[in-house]
């Protein structure tokens, strides 16, 4: 089956219900095959990881959804030399469910380690929460199938999913090939072999600037952040820088300056303020204000989005109201309702009983009660601004503070509560993540002619099989450096952590964390992206001027081109900017893991060369990656 392309209908004009998919309906093709499965599950497994890694690292997710369908068409169509896009479907949609997993765990559970309460933390927790929160996220939004992507066919624009259509589709007429991210791969491994085991050069870099008491410039010279920084770009880049610059340049010297003189510690410090370093008071001081701020824009976009949120609600249980048609088309068939009912039921009884869960008969409630709420919300913006733009985080801290103030109520408090709490918001989290990834891959597969009862059991085994994998990279990186230091913030689980135990125990440094929010307020203002600028004041300056740096090589091609080729380029450079996030995000795995075993010492062997701790070294080797990114997005030469 050769076709040229996507009818123009596939972004609306028609009623949806009357749109040809891209294989017809009559058509049968494998979907749900052995390769399918098998190469789904790796790439789930390998977006969880890898994802797990650069959220505990900078904050944030990439979406797996293009990539996996890049992947998959290079399995399919380039290796086993078939041409079939249903199967290819069903590769990027278990794949994709990994990045999902990977969000829901990783800015929630970790807070159960920053606590201290490493021994809650188990493989046994983590599979048991992600796997409710799956089974969740997928059985919410199938009812909900028919009236998001056939009902509100050219209403809800689906940019992602359309997106990934139209790569599963260009890779059926010989579009563009997996080489990107396979060469990215290659050079972000290989860069963070030389800096992170073989010690060649410094990844963390900094300078001590004149004039300012405690003043620190640095760089987080990886891989992973130029790959970041060129996917969103320079503007997102630079608001970030903002962030930083308004912490380290401002709010740290002047607290050196004014503290220097003050001989007891000012809480939440132990210690004197003369007697730390920049470092010291960005962990003490500078991440409370960081997450107000956070919490602000969060909140500030959430209420944004309340009438938003509120009519996407309305609209999915009207739709959910509607029912399903009685037809039985290739194309309408979905999980069944009597699947969908014991499940939840069954979600209910298994987070009462199961000891893993320990969230009482008021947290399984608010499990399932939110869950349902928030997963219809997400699965409707995911149709609006896409899955890499959902506000996860925001959606998160709001059932977060209902869940934990009613656990409070019925007099769940202390560590108990504190448990329960993550707990609860761990699993609704994943739900949350899952739904919006299975709404977006329902719309590419309705558009692409998909059965959606193989897609949501797809995202379903997606989603279980990469919770062990996710758990198991979470224990090794804090094994290797601990989790909420400067080596590994995880930023939106300490947020999380601050949030539950400020509503238990009431013990938050309240004036910092007000002072944050009061930044978001006046960054609301003067209509500031606050997420981006809180973002940068709660990361370590070090990491945003490396993202920066991917968004001014994204400046210099926006600059250089324009029009189709443009589109072509920035295409290319994503792609290439994903590899380059995954060769070093699963290198830091590996090197992690050698950490964990001891052996860090015995294979840095360059680490002891005078100019190995060199900075000017180290930026020079940045620089040089940043080179090798621009030549090879710039470059003319066609990819196989």
């Amino acid at each position: 089956m050769e076709k040229k392309g996507l009818s123009h209908t596939a972004y609306g004009g028609i009623p949806g219900d009357q749109y040809e998919p891209y294989v017809p309906p009559t058509t049968r093709l494998p979907e749900m095959t052995v390769v399918s499965l098998i190469m789904g599950i790796l790439l789930a497994l390998l977006f969880g990881a890898t994802n797990t890694y650069l959220g505990l690292k900078v904050g944030m997710t990439v979406s797996a959804s293009i990539p996996g369908a890049v992947i998959g068409t290079a399995i399919i169509r380039g290796l086993l030399r078939k041409q079939n896009i249903l199967e290819t479907n069903i590769i990027q949609a278990i794949g994709s469910a990994g990045e999902s997993i990977a969000s829901g765990v990783m800015f929630t559970l970790p807070a159960l380690i920053i606590w201290g309460f490493k021994d809650q933390f188990t493989l046994a927790k983590i599979a048991v929460v992600a796997t409710l929160g799956t089974i969740l996220g997928v059985l919410f939004v199938v009812p909900l199938r028919k009236n998001l992507t056939v009902d509100e066919h050219g209403i809800l624009p689906y940019p992602e999913g359309m997106a990934t259509a139209e790569v599963l589709v260009a890779g059926q007429v010989g579009g563009q090939s997996a080489s990107g991210i396979l060469w990215g791969g290659l050079i972000g491994g290989i860069y963070k072999l030389l800096s992170g085991a073989f010690g060649l050069f410094k990844e963390e870099i900094e300078w001590n600037i004149p004039g300012f008491k405690n003043g620190v410039f640095g760089f987080d010279i990886l891989a992973s952040l130029m790959g970041v920084g060129f996917i969103v770009g320079l503007e997102i880049g630079l608001y970030m820088f903002a962030g930083g610059l308004l912490a380290w340049f401002v709010l740290i010297p002047l607290i050196s300056y004014f503290g220097a003189g003050v001989p007891n510690p000012i809480f939440p410090s132990t210690v004197p303020i003369a007697q730390m370093d920049a470092w010291a008071i960005w962990s003490k001081y500078i991440r409370y204000i960081g997450a107000g701020a956070v919490a602000a824009g969060g909140f500030i976009s959430l209420g944004r989005s309340l009438p938003m949120i509120i009519n996407s609600f309305k609209a999915a249980m009207g739709g959910l109201a509607k029912g399903q048609s009685g037809e039985q088309k290739r194309t309408n068939q979905d999980i069944s309702v009597v699947a969908i009912f014991f499940g939840v039921l069954g979600v209910f009884i298994t987070a009462l009983i199961v000891p893993q869960m320990k969230v009482t008969w008021m947290g399984a409630l608010s499990i399932v009660l939110f869950g349902f709420f928030f997963a219809a919300v997400s699965a409707r913006i995911a149709g609006l601004v896409g899955v890499s733009n959902l506000p996860v985080s925001g959606m998160t801290i709001a059932a977060l503070l209902a869940s934990t103030l009613l656990l409070k109520a019925i007099g769940v408090v202390g560590t108990k509560g504190m448990i329960a709490a993550i707990t609860t918001g761990a699993t609704i989290c994943v739900a949350i993540s899952i739904a919006g990834s299975l709404a977006q891959n329902l719309k590419t597969g309705y558009i692409i002619g998909a059965t959606p009862k193989y897609v949501q059991i797809g995202v379903l085994i997606g989603g279980i099989a990469s919770t062990i994998v996710v758990g198991w990279v979470i224990l090794m990186l804090n094994q290797a450096y601990g989790l909420g230091t400067d080596k590994i913030p995880a930023p939106q689980a300490t947020l999380m952590s601050m949030v539950v135990k400020g509503v238990m125990t009431g013990t938050l440094p309240w004036a910092l964390v007000l002072s944050g929010v009061v930044i978001g307020i006046i960054l609301a203002v003067l209509k500031l992206p606050i997420l981006p600028v809180a973002i940068g004041l709660y990361l370590p300056l070090h990491l945003s001027t490396g993202v920066l740096a991917g968004g001014v090589i994204r400046w210099f091609i926006d600059r250089a081109f324009s029009g189709e080729t443009l589109k072509e380029k920035v295409e290319k450079g994503i792609l290439f900017s994903s590899g380059l996030i995954a060769g070093d995000a699963l290198m830091g795995i590996v090197i992690a893991f050698l950490a964990y075993k001891g052996l860090s010492e015995k294979v840095a062997i360059f680490s002891k060369l005078t100019i190995a701790g060199n900075p000017w070294w180290g930026l020079a080797m940045f620089v040089v990656l940043g080179l090798i990114l621009y030549r090879y997005v710039a470059s003319n030469k066609k990819e196989a």
